[in-house]
């Protein structure tokens, strides 16, 4: 007799793939709905408590249990800020910081950049200027205000020192660890494949040592933004820390606000600006793959 349909082998089955196609159509809808809305909620968790504290805020404005004279309600805030922008004013105060504070990170992180590349790379440059830094990095970047004063006096070059100086340490400390606590068998495997000593710096060093420099930047980025409101208050004549200042002596505390927040935007702008270099220059490295 011959053998009926219903009882030869399914090929599809003996490969597996009958048996995933069955399963991804037996898979229930509440099932496919779930694994969409898993990404979109890990989007959504982390605005979960601003959201509710500026809601409570605007409830605890609205029932009178908050002065407006001390602490106005967000709607006052959002339309302070929109008047602002309207005007132009605001853009032209946001300018003129993020011009100071980029140009700021620009000469520090540079100069903490490369003194942390020297030292770290070279025995002789750490020691002899390693020390001299580590004094210098103890002293508060507040407390050279009035000498700061003196030097520059109250013009532009004051604020780019403050902030210079402030940004400098992170970056040079991470830089500097970052270079020796290289793995010493990579170093020697590039060597035993041959690689010039530029080339094992460039290769090995400079990639294994990315992470600690990417952690002093981000370190910096948000301390820039913390020194630039102090430095703006030294006789400036425009910047979101003048815009405080001025809305200040005359009790607009809803405009007060609005500085408040934009250093807060601000400083969360360029925390993501260095998440998005992590993953750029890390794209190698298995900590900073993407989750599966």
């Amino acid at each position: 007799m011959t053998q009926s349909a219903r009882d030869l082998p399914n090929p599809l089955e003996a490969t597996g793939l009958g048996r995933s196609a069955a399963g991804e159509a037996d898979t229930p809808a509440w099932a496919w709905a779930l694994r969409w809305l898993k990404p979109l909620w890990q989007r959504i968790i982390p605005w979960l408590v601003p959201v509710g504290l500026i809601v409570g805020w605007q409830i605890a404005s609205a029932q009178g249990w908050i002065s407006t004279r001390v602490l106005p309600a967000p709607l006052d805030v959002v339309k302070a800020a929109w008047t602002l922008s309207a005007s132009g004013e605001l853009w032209t105060h946001v300018k003129v910081s993020a011009g100071r504070a980029l140009l700021g990170l620009g000469i520090g992180g540079g100069l903490g950049l490369l003194l942390g590349l020297l030292t770290g790379s070279v025995r002789f440059f750490e020691t002899l200027l390693d020390s001299s830094i580590q004094m210098v990095r103890n002293i508060p970047a507040l407390a050279l205000i009035p000498l700061v004063i003196l030097w520059f006096g109250i013009d532009e070059s004051a604020k780019l020192f403050l902030i210079s100086v402030s940004v400098f340490f992170p970056i040079y400390l991470n830089t500097f660890h970052g270079i020796r606590n290289v793995d010493p068998g990579l170093i020697e495997m590039g060597r035993t494949y041959g690689l010039s000593r530029w080339q094992l710096y460039q290769q090995v060093v400079l990639p294994g040592a990315m992470s600690s420099i990417l952690v002093g930047l981000r370190f910096s980025l948000g301390l820039m933004w913390v020194i630039l409101i102090v430095a703006e208050t030294i006789s400036a004549q425009a910047g979101i820390g003048y815009l405080t200042m001025n809305a200040r002596e005359f009790l607009q505390t809803d405009i007060v606000l609005v500085g408040i927040l934009l250093y807060a935007l601000l400083g969360k702008l360029a925390d993501v600006f260095a998440k998005t270099l992590e993953r750029y220059w890390l794209r190698w490295h298995p900590g900073y793959q993407p989750a599966a």
